[in-house]
């Protein structure tokens, strides 16, 4: 079965790179033999980690390669992750929801077959955006998304064919394998203190800092009641690298913190957050692989899916909207959960299990939908 997969990759954002490996690892173990091609920014670096053809992804080469593939294609995998959304800049052809809504009206017009693969949709609120959406995205063959607020936005903007079904995250069946080398390149001092270890993950967000003054003020409150260390997970590269060096300069403990080289990969930064006592985090993904290696968290959520995700895991009651951090009650919530870490972890635990099963269901419908069509 040839198979196209379409989604922000290549742009060496750890979450998409993290739905890429998940994908590629589960068509690999759960198809016979699939012949992959990725449309990616970066052909060369994505063909070598992850063993499958590619095409660069961009509108400024290529374009006579990426219409040759969707036209031998069996399948275009639209996703996962949130390209279906106008928060960024939208033109015609530009901006992320019009170039993914073009490259599914290319496969269509190639009488290639269309699934849209755990999708976190929106917000899509332009007039443009939502024209594109009513007109294209309704010509999917198959619909999946991650969360409930994806399935209702859909509705709402009145894509209805086919009927949208809820899964989860599919780097909830991310395959885990062991690696150190993040860890390794600690300094020493946070090497002798395993067992305080929080990672951090926060991003940049349309020009504001206010987040970087309460994410400051918060460390330095649990440094000085738990005596943690925190150490900056930059989730996409030199953007989180930025906005963590933000908040370490308006730190009172700067020497109790340090920050993680940007280039590891998301297999090497899952396995640092899973060595972690407690998560503090914006990214989605950060909190996903928190999650994933049963460490407790507190979200700050300035999407939709970031509370979606703290609600399922029973965590929203101790996080908060980005716009209403409280530095001193976020410190004696990490407090409370580091104190009754057993309780949280088994909690987390049976929320992974229905995630995972969840996640596992976008390639079991897959599947069901276009292997036994052919």
């Amino acid at each position: 079965m040839k198979i196209t997969l379409s989604g922000f990759y290549g742009a060496g954002n750890t979450g998409d790179e993290a739905i890429l490996e998940a994908i590629v690892d589960n068509l690999k173990e759960h198809l016979d033999s699939p012949d992959i091609t990725v449309l990616t920014l970066n052909p060369e670096q994505t063909a070598k980690r992850h063993n499958v053809k590619t095409v660069y992804k961009g509108w400024r080469k290529e374009n006579k390669d990426k219409w040759q593939v969707l036209r031998e294609s069996d399948l275009l995998i639209s996703g996962g992750g949130g390209l279906l959304q106008d928060t960024y800049p939208t033109k015609v052809i530009s901006g992320p929801l019009p170039y993914y809504l073009i490259i599914v009206l290319m496969a269509k017009l190639a009488r290639t077959k269309v699934m849209f693969f755990s999708q976190g949709i929106g917000p899509v609120n332009t007039k443009y955006g939502k024209s594109l959406m009513l007109s294209i995205a309704n010509m999917a063959n198959l619909i999946t998304v991650r969360d409930e607020h994806s399935k209702s936005l859909l509705k709402k903007l009145k894509v209805t064919r086919p009927e949208t079904v809820v899964t989860s995250d599919i780097v909830f069946a991310f395959q885990q394998k062991q690696d150190t080398s993040c860890f390794d390149s600690l300094p020493q001092q946070w090497k002798d203190n395993k067992d305080k270890l929080v990672s951090v993950s926060i991003r940049p967000w349309f020009g504001r800092e206010d987040h970087y003054d309460n994410f400051a003020d918060s460390l330095d409150r649990m440094i000085e009641q738990d005596g943690v260390y925190p150490v900056f997970v930059p989730m996409e590269g030199k953007h989180d690298v930025r906005a963590s060096e933000q908040v370490v300069k308006r730190m009172k403990h700067a020497e109790q913190c340090t920050i993680l080289k940007e280039d590891f990969t998301p297999n090497q930064y899952l396995n640092f957050i899973a060595t972690s006592k407690l998560v503090v985090g914006m990214r989605l993904h950060a909190l996903i692989f928190a999650t994933i290696g049963n460490v407790p968290h507190i979200g700050i959520s300035y999407d939709p899916k970031v509370e979606s995700l703290l609600k399922r895991n029973e965590l929203w009651d101790y996080s908060f909207p980005l716009d209403e951090i409280d530095p001193a009650q976020l410190a004696d919530n990490a407090h409370h959960i580091l104190e009754n870490e057993a309780t949280f972890k088994a909690n987390l635990a049976k929320s992974l299990e229905t995630l995972r099963a969840e996640a596992l269901r976008n390639i079991d419908l897959l599947k069901d939908h276009f292997v036994k069509e052919r």
